[in-house]
C-alpha cells in the first residue's frame, strides 16, 4: 500500500470517528494542537517579541488565523451532518446554528439526504487551513507598520488619551479596514485558484455586507485596543479578538462558493 493511500485511510479513520456524538475527531485534534502551540507563545511572547518583534507577530497572526478557520470548519461540520440527515436539524443538534440561511433558500432534496450509516462529517481542508495561516502571516508586517505609524501620528498624552486613541480609530476603519478586506477576499481567491472574473463575483456577492459587518464589530474594539492595550500588545490582541471575525469571514469565504 502506498505512503498517500495509507494516509487517505487515517484521516478516514479520524474524520469517521465523533467526541460526544457531534465533534468529529480530527477537527478538534488540529484545534487541540493549535491550543499547544498559543500556550507557548503566551508564555513566552515577551521574550519573543523583544528579540524579533515583526517575526514573533506573523507567527502569532498565523497561529489565530488558524484557529478561526478551524473553528470555523468545526461548526460547519457539525452543522453540515445535522441538516444533510433525513429530518434536517432536530432539538438535539443544538450545536448546529444556522450562521446563514442558504438552507432555507434551497433545502437538500432526497438524493443529498445521508443516512446515519453513510453520514460523515465534511472532510478537514488543511489546504484553506493554510491559506489562512499564510494570509495572517503575511498581513502582520503591514499590520505592524500601520500600528507604529498611528501609534507615532496620534501619540496618547494624558491631556488627549481619548481624542488620539479616537482618531486612531478614524484611520484605521477610513482606510486599513477597506483595503484590508479586499486584499483578504483578493488573496483567498487567487490561492484557490480563481482569477479576475472570480474575484469581481465575490467583491459582488460579499464584500459590501462583509464591510458593513465589520463597521459593526470594530470600531469598539479599536477604541478599547488604542486606548488602553500596550503597542507590542495591539497586534494579538487584534488577532485574538479577530478568532471570531476570522471565523466569520471563513464561513462567508466559504458560503460565497458553495
Amino acid at each position: 500500500m502506498s505512503l498517500e493511500s495509507q494516509r487517505r485511510r487515517f484521516l478516514w479513520a479520524l474524520n469517521s470517528r465523533r467526541i460526544y456524538g457531534q465533534v468529529p475527531l480530527l477537527h478538534a485534534l488540529v484545534f487541540l494542537l493549535q491550543m499547544m502551540v498559543v500556550s507557548i507563545l503566551t508564555r513566552r511572547y515577551k521574550s519573543y517579541y523583544a528579540a524579533r518583534p515583526v517575526l514573533t507577530t506573523m507567527i502569532t497572526n498565523a497561529v489565530l488565523g488558524g484557529i478561526a478557520d478551524t473553528t470555523a470548519q468545526l461548526l460547519t461540520a457539525i452543522r453540515q451532518r445535522a441538516v444533510r440527515k433525513p429530518g434536517g436539524v432536530t432539538k438535539d443538534d443544538f450545536i448546529a446554528i444556522e450562521i446563514h440561511d442558504l438552507d432555507t433558500k434551497k433545502p437538500f432534496g432526497p438524493s443529498e439526504l445521508i443516512p446515519d450509516s453513510l453520514r460523515l462529517p465534511p472532510p478537514f481542508d488543511f489546504e484553506r487551513l493554510t491559506r489562512f495561516m499564510a494570509y495572517g502571516f503575511l498581513m502582520a508586517p503591514v499590520q505592524y507598520k500601520w500600528f507604529g505609524f498611528l501609534s507615532s501620528t496620534f501619540p496618547l498624552t494624558k491631556t488627549h488619551g481619548t481624542s488620539a486613541a479616537l482618531k486612531r480609530v478614524a484611520f484605521d476603519q477610513l482606510l486599513f479596514a477597506p483595503v484590508g478586506l479586499a486584499c483578504f477576499f483578493t488573496f483567498m481567491t487567487v490561492a484557490e485558484g480563481g482569477g479576475k472574473r472570480a474575484i469581481t463575483r465575490k467583491f459582488q456577492d460579499v464584500y459590501v455586507p462583509a464591510l458593513k459587518a465589520n463597521y459593526l464589530v470594530w470600531p469598539a474594539v479599536q477604541t478599547l485596543n488604542f486606548r488602553v492595550v500596550p503597542l507590542h500588545f495591539q497586534i494579538p490582541f487584534v488577532s485574538t479578538i479577530g478568532i471570531a471575525w476570522t471565523a466569520y469571514l471563513s464561513f462567508t469565504n466559504s458560503s460565497e462558493e458553495a
